[in-house]
């Protein structure tokens, strides 16, 4: 019985000097380290090793067994650098259910929100929450997969940065929603849907321009120390229109005001260049914009000029307008203007000829391919619409918040 204490209580002295040796050691130790240590540990321990060690440091017997197997091969594939062999590893989640991308994008797309600056994206919805809607639709997920599947996707979490939205209306996200659908409907069915937007004024002439690019040391482009008014120059209005299905953007440089008549020829010109070839059979556009600015839900010129629009292309217009203070939320902020001022950062905006290009040439992995001109035309400001011009409109407001979403249809017998 003596000789069994004996020998009980050595087995537990040897496991317990074991478990001290690795507590020191396993903080510098990566994993093909960790069970080669262990391995090594067992060689020395004599009979029922591996199940003494596996106990003392926590390392399974599989792990042990194959350190052991490792320690007795000196090839280079397994004293190499690797820890793990080629393909080994856990299998990626979006690589076992591929629908898992698509499903997580659908949950966030309707409340994604681009900084019109960056190419990167965020969402109000929590990754605990998003981890309990897809663990519902039959997802096995936890809200740190949810986490970095976001950040995969060019979601990142976000600080405090100066921008005020303001209040926000009651029926925001269901606004947001109403968005989401109808252009998912759009698409569904072939029928062009695009996203505008009023990039901001840029100045042209040797004038700094935000961002930095690489340069030979020591020779930096020389700029003016004041943006002073450039009286061959002046500023221009790139105006830009996003199709949502094709990945592909169109913007119309204007040299005078951004009026609703100046963003409506831009869209005039994107239909006649580019639209009416890839969507030969569209019978309705529809158009997401801002709530605000040249196309801003009150502005009376906006509707006219669609009517005109909608009278020459036979094309029903839909129009739905985001919430107040939340124009960063439209699509065209993230998936062109970003770029477009990635492209030119940096980079004086010496001439026209110079903005054209720098627009034309935005491009991005994901098959982004911008198209650009310059529009010359001349856009008086102050022009006053009546209310018999308005009464002319056929105008369809929806039920849903009509004044952000309503259907402007061509007029019978007009042209």
């Amino acid at each position: 019985m003596a000789k069994v204490m004996h020998r009980g209580s050595a087995t537990a002295a040897l496991e317990s000097n074991i478990r001290a040796r690795f507590d020191t050691l396993k903080a510098t130790l990566h994993e093909r380290g960790r069970r080669q240590w262990a391995a090594a540990e067992a060689k020395t321990a004599g009979p029922g090793a591996i199940s003494l060690v596996s106990r003392a440091t926590g390392i399974c017997r599989r792990a042990i067994a194959r350190g052991l197997d490792e320690l007795a091969d000196p090839s280079p594939q397994v004293t190499g650098r690797r820890v793990r062999l080629p393909g080994a590893g856990a299998i990626r989640l979006s690589v076992k259910t591929p629908t898992l991308l698509e499903a997580l994008d659908r949950l966030v797309e309707p409340t994604t929100r681009g900084d019109p600056e960056s190419p990167l994206r965020w969402t109000c919805k929590s990754t605990r929450n998003l981890a309990e809607v897809l663990r519902q639709q039959g997802y096995r997920m936890c809200h740190e997969s949810v986490a970095r599947l976001l950040r995969a996707q060019r979601y990142s979490l976000q600080g405090n940065r100066t921008l005020i939205e303001g209040a926000d209306h009651p029926d925001r996200d269901a606004q947001f929603a109403h968005i989401h659908q109808t252009a998912r409907s759009f698409v569904a069915e072939g029928q062009p849907g695009i996203s505008v937007d009023t990039k901001k004024k840029a100045r042209v002439g040797h004038c700094k321009n935000p961002g930095r690019e690489w340069q030979p040391v020591g020779a930096p482009q020389l700029v003016k120390d004041h943006d002073v008014p450039d009286p061959l120059g002046g500023k221009v209005t790139p105006y830009g229109v996003y199709d949502v299905a094709d990945n592909s953007g169109w913007v119309s440089v204007g040299m005078d005001h951004d009026t609703a008549e100046c963003a409506v020829e831009s869209l005039r010109r994107w239909w006649n260049r580019i639209g009416r070839c890839k969507y030969p059979e569209a019978t309705r556009l529809l158009i997401t914009a801002d709530g605000g600015g040249s196309h801003g839900t009150r502005v009376r010129l906006w509707k006219i000029e669609l009517q005109k629009l909608a009278d020459e292309l036979d094309l029903a217009i839909t129009v739905c307008h985001f919430p107040p203070g939340t124009s960063t939320w439209n699509k065209i902020a993230h998936q062109l203007c970003s770029f477009i001022s990635m492209n030119w950062r940096g980079e004086p905006l010496r001439d026209y000829q110079t903005i054209i290009g720098l627009i034309g040439s935005t491009k991005t992995r994901t098959g982004l391919t911008v198209r650009c001109d310059l529009d010359t035309n001349r856009y008086p400001t102050g022009v006053k619409v009546s209310d018999e011009e308005m009464a002319s409109l056929n105008l369809t407001r929806h039920i849903f918040h009509g004044e952000w979403n309503y259907t402007i249809a061509p007029r019978p017998g007009i042209k």
